[in-house]
């Protein structure tokens, strides 16, 4: 009967958000909520100018639906699916707002960057201190599948995987149903483990991690090449903070960048483009940085990125998997 409930909870978080996308995509293009393109990006994309953003509140939607009515399938609501839920709104609130700022503008800028590190570092350490006070500070280390106890440590190690991952999955959102996806593929292997894996399961990170994964598959209906519609980082901000919860949640922190290494990739090939151009004074390691945008700039169609990316995140879940079995 769970199993079926932890199913039922990805159908109605597909659900959700296929309608929700299908609803919003007429009234932002009715409302001119379109992208901007970046100038030096891919002159590829300069044609998806105008195409409808925003669109993660869909996720967002999905998500909050069927983690809100998991409660009647796989278990009750408690502080878990609490965390998770205003994880999520909280850096989808980010990125809304720098979405928004961008529109106003007509430009491609929103927040600045010390604007948006500084609502991040507040919301990961709202969350890192309530989950240390509420469920301690033990952290699953993969592989030798022992559970070592951070203690105070666990506060600035939670910060920092809110925040990059939000922020790698936002990088990762570059190309039509990348991050979405990706996303997804993580979602679903924390749902196996929150129901097959841990000894007794984990509720709320099996629920979660379904809502995501159903959510995610319903936005990509509309958002797969050639997209009708962006998550924008409303999106892509709000699916960071969300599936950092989620492994906050099972304490299996360190999973995270085991089973979603391409957001770490992404992440990095930003950092060492930038750092490599400033040491030497403008040349350059890839193509373009992010990194998926290296892999088109060398004659791959987006098309073919995103299965690569997603085969490769997909191998990457499966150690993830092995890991903690």
């Amino acid at each position: 009967m769970r199993t079926y409930g932890y199913v039922l909870t990805a159908v109605i978080a597909f659900a959700v958000a296929m309608l929700v996308t299908a609803f919003m995509i007429p009234v932002l293009k009715k409302k001119q909520f379109g992208q901007f393109i970046r100038e030096d990006g891919p002159q590829a994309h300069l044609s998806k100018a105008g195409t409808p953003t925003m669109g993660g509140v869909a996720i967002v939607a999905g998500v909050t639906a069927a983690l809100l009515l998991s409660t009647f399938l796989t278990g009750r609501f408690g502080a878990g699916k609490l965390v998770i839920l205003l994880s999520m709104f909280a850096f989808g609130a980010i990125g809304f707002i720098d979405d928004f700022n961008k529109i106003a503008k007509k430009q491609n800028e929103g927040l600045t960057p010390k604007q948006k590190l500084l609502l991040q570092l507040l919301f990961g350490l709202a969350l890192a201190v309530f989950m240390m006070l509420r469920e301690g500070t033990m952290v699953l280390i993969p592989f030798v599948k022992v559970y070592v106890n951070f203690g105070i440590f666990y506060i600035p190690f939670v910060v920092f995987i809110e925040i990059a991952m939000a922020n790698a999955v936002n990088l990762t959102d570059g190309l039509d149903g990348l991050a979405a996806s990706t996303s997804a593929i993580v979602a679903a292997t924390f749902a196996v483990i929150g129901m097959f894996i841990v000894p007794g399961g984990n509720e709320p990170m099996a629920a979660a991690g379904q809502a995501i994964f159903g959510a995610a598959c319903g936005f990509l209906i509309y958002n797969h090449y050639p997209a009708r519609i962006f998550m924008g980082d409303t999106g892509s901000m709000a699916l960071g903070g969300v599936l950092s919860a989620t492994a906050i949640v099972g304490h299996m922190e360190w999973l995270l960048p085991i089973a979603g290494l391409i957001f770490v990739i992404e992440a990095l090939s930003v950092i060492i483009q930038v750092t490599y151009f400033k040491k030497t004074g403008g040349k350059r390691i890839f193509r373009m940085a992010p990194i998926h945008h290296h892999f088109e700039l060398g004659g791959w169609h987006e098309t073919k990125v995103v299965r690569v990316f997603c085969l490769f995140t997909l191998v990457c879940c499966i150690i993830a998997v092995l890991s903690v079995k």
